[in-house]
């Protein structure tokens, strides 16, 4: 099959575009462009920049070795999803009343979803192909580089804020991969190159936009000061430093993307399975502060924000509603009720005493 026939079929999934990577090449080297990536991510991992993402470490080589998830592997097939739904970024950012999640996280969970599509997209070629071949599929569900991964098939670059850039789609989709025990001669009858040259050009809207400079350095992120980890992969405090830049983000941060050029072509999802979970597009703070535990597992169903658990939860909310207490904008909440909100929430017993330094903080600070 031609690499166009191979994109057909994976439009037919619900996918917007893929592409295939060899993992090695005809003289059974390695592939150098996986070699490069994951010495840039030991490079990373020895500053130090992964903060407590201990995983990040405890994989190893097996990031850049598709061969130690999948033994038999010589090829990987790497597809986008598109998951842009409409939503009023900067009114929600600029009303200190309300809370901003980050977009993917509105819809519901991805990772079964596209892992689902990646094995029926398997089992269709097996059919096609007339060929038998073992394959695992992942969708940010295994430690493997699927940017670098991406950015080889030609479905982008990696940006300078290190999120990947497609030309004609900008930033806003998923990636899944295969990694199939195929050669890339098995998958498609002649080689094609993508565009892999960045297109980011002088531009530097993302490194100057970012709440907390955590774009160190073009293509360089320290995980430590990004609000994304802070709020959603941080399980303990949140320095104090980046409490006031967190502003009303409390679960992620698109700033990086939503100032970035290219998204003005980002194409909104045509994936029903991305249903919007309409009470969190553009939520009041005091609405979610206000959840019990149940009502937090009961609203977040089917919403990758479950996985933080409901400590981290409140504790986001808590620093957020003590940024809008202090707010100066006219349409901030009523004080007295924020304060009131706080305070009943200090006395709760079941709150662990992390949390409470939160709301200790958003109450008198």
């Amino acid at each position: 099959m031609t690499l166009e026939e191979l994109k057909q079929l994976a439009q037919s999934f619900g996918f917007s575009d893929g592409g295939v990577v060899s993992i090695k090449n005809k003289n059974n080297q390695n592939n150098w462009g996986l070699e490069r990536a994951g010495e840039q991510l030991n490079q990373w991992l020895n500053q130090g920049f992964h903060g407590s993402m201990g995983y990040m470490e405890k994989h190893g080589d097996m990031r850049f070795k598709p061969e130690k998830l999948l033994l038999e592997a010589k090829s990987v097939l790497v597809f986008r999803m598109d998951y842009l739904c409409e939503n009023p970024d900067w009114e929600v950012l600029n009303n200190p009343d309300l809370a901003f999640i980050s977009r993917y996280a509105q819809n519901r969970d991805y990772h079964k979803l596209i892992r689902s599509r990646l094995v029926k997209l398997a089992e269709q070629l097996k059919i096609i192909l007339k060929k038998y071949f073992t394959y695992r599929p992942t969708a940010d569900s295994a430690p493997i580089m699927e940017k670098p991964l991406a950015e080889q098939a030609g479905l982008g670059w990696i940006g300078k804020h290190t999120n990947l850039i497609n030309s004609k789609s900008g930033s806003y989709f998923f990636l899944g991969c295969l990694i199939t025990s195929l050669s890339y001669d098995d998958l498609v009858s002649q080689k094609e190159e993508g565009d892999m040259l960045s297109h980011c050009g002088s531009c530097t809207r993302c490194i100057t936009i970012c709440p907390t400079q955590a774009i160190i350095a073009p293509y360089q992120l320290d995980a430590r000061r990004c609000i994304s980890y802070l709020t959603i992969e941080n399980k303990g405090p949140i320095p104090i430093e980046f409490r006031k830049p967190m502003g009303n983000r409390i679960y992620g941060c698109d700033d990086c993307q939503i100032i970035c050029p290219w998204n003005k072509f980002a194409k909104p999802t045509q994936e029903l399975g991305f249903e919007s979970l309409r009470n969190l597009k553009a939520p009041r703070l005091l609405d979610l502060f206000s959840w019990s535990e149940s009502e937090f597992l009961k609203k977040t169903e089917g919403s990758p924000i479950r996985r933080i658990g409901y400590e981290s939860w409140i504790r986001n909310i808590a620093v957020a509603l003590g940024n809008s207490k202090n707010s100066s904008k006219k349409t901030s909440e009523n004080n007295s009720e924020i304060l009131e909100k706080l305070t009943q929430k200090l006395l709760d017993p079941n709150l662990s005493d992390m949390v409470k330094e939160h709301v200790s903080w958003a109450l008198f600070k």
